[in-house]
């Protein structure tokens, strides 16, 4: 098997360190060609020194400065914020692994798609908001996207079982968060430091947060709904607390097919590294016997799925709203400016507020964005 020449995106954040572990694990497979970062210089400098990549690229100018002498040599440094994006469309590169969160994610997406290149994406926001554009640029080029989130992983692992005709429905596992047994009354009152601790997965605070509002997966099932052409009615969610089934999908005869795995991103992202072949196993072998028990629940009563199921059906700007809004009233929750249930409020009241209509561009993207932001700023204050 030929290496692989891998660029990461976003390498000095938590998908972008297992992701050189995968590459450390799997030195004959994997050769780094490029690592960027935002303003993370000393871990960025460390992992260069590591690997010794071709190509470093920060977009934080003014962390770049020390980092030019501490590079090894025949490291090229790309500065400045289209950096990442300079990165993303390397003709040496085979392979893309993006892992930049949020939308500053979406340009170098739509570098690496125009440069028809094989892209691991751990971004769900460019799926959710920008789903018309992509599916443009993978059309006018031979560029792929192989999914890295684990449930969008395992629905793709899923769906090598049978025909797209073939399948009914897609079926998102969420772990439920660290308040899955507590009362709505309860709910008003927990801290961002109680929502932070998540009962199995280690993960950003923003991620967390949204595990324990599931707005995390009402992301999540717009995402599957736009990468894998299924309809919101054909896609349902249920709170798994053991995480161990990661997703499933549902065929014409019956057949329920499961991904199951001990809670580990590694192995989603080394299946997107090394698809289409298996590699060798890296993470905890899972018991079923030890475990004892699967259990799972319905999670269509929950508001971040039904905000969710909203956005996908109305469509246009809907999926953007939905995503910068919850994006700042996690930061005012953070901030402890708000409640943790006036984050479903926000969200709410920006969908209710914000005309209707389509954005296709990267321009009209980030402008519907920028201005969903503001207005939930605006208003916060007036609604709680």
């Amino acid at each position: 098997m030929t290496k692989k020449r891998l660029v990461i995106l976003g390498s000095t954040g938590s998908v972008g360190r297992q992701a050189l572990e995968v590459a450390a694990y799997h030195p004959e497979l994997f050769e780094v060609l490029g690592l960027s970062a935002g303003s993370n210089s000393a871990l960025l400098s460390e992992q260069a020194a590591a690997f010794r990549p071709r190509f470093v690229a920060v977009s934080d100018e003014g962390c770049a400065k020390g980092l030019q002498h501490s590079l090894p040599k025949g490291t090229s440094l790309e500065v400045g914020k289209h950096a990442s994006s300079a990165l993303a469309a390397l003709p040496e590169a085979d392979l893309v692994l993006h892992g930049i969160r949020g939308l500053e994610g979406l340009a170098p997406l739509i570098s690496a798609l125009k440069a028809g290149k094989v892209v691991a994406l751990a971004n769900k926001e460019s799926i959710v908001c920008a789903n018309v554009l992509i599916k443009k640029l993978i059309k006018e080029s031979s560029a792929e996207i192989l999914p890295v989130d684990s449930e969008m992983s395992a629905i793709f692992q899923c769906l090598q079982n049978g025909k797209e005709t073939e399948v009914i429905s897609l079926i998102l596992t969420a772990s439920g968060g660290p308040f899955l047994k507590m009362k709505q009354e309860e709910l008003a009152s927990v801290t961002p430091l109680q929502a932070l601790k998540h009962p199995i997965w280690s993960m950003g605070a923003k991620i967390s947060i949204d595990s324990a509002t599931m707005f995390n997966k009402g992301l999540e099932l717009i995402e599957a709904s736009n990468l894998f052409n299924m309809q919101s009615n054909h896609i349902s969610v249920l709170i798994h607390p053991q995480s161990i089934v990661h997703s499933m999908v549902e065929y014409i005869d019956g057949s329920v097919i499961a991904q199951l795995a001990v809670p580990d991103m590694r192995l989603a992202i080394q299946y997107a590294l090394g698809y289409p072949n298996r590699l060798k196993r890296q993470v905890k072998r899972l018991s079923l016997a030890e475990l004892g028990s699967l259990t799972f629940y319905d999670a269509e009563a929950v508001p971040a799925i039904r905000l969710a199921r909203r956005a996908l059906n109305e469509g246009g700007v809907q999926p953007i709203v939905y995503n910068a809004a919850n994006d700042i009233g996690v930061e005012l929750f953070m901030q402890e400016r708000i409640g943790f249930l006036d984050i479903c409020k926000i969200v709410e009241d920006a969908m209710d507020n914000t005309p209707k209509g389509a954005a296709n561009t990267l321009e009209e993207i980030m402008f519907i964005d920028t201005q969903v932001r503001r207005q939930v700023l605006d208003r916060a204050c007036k609604l709680i």
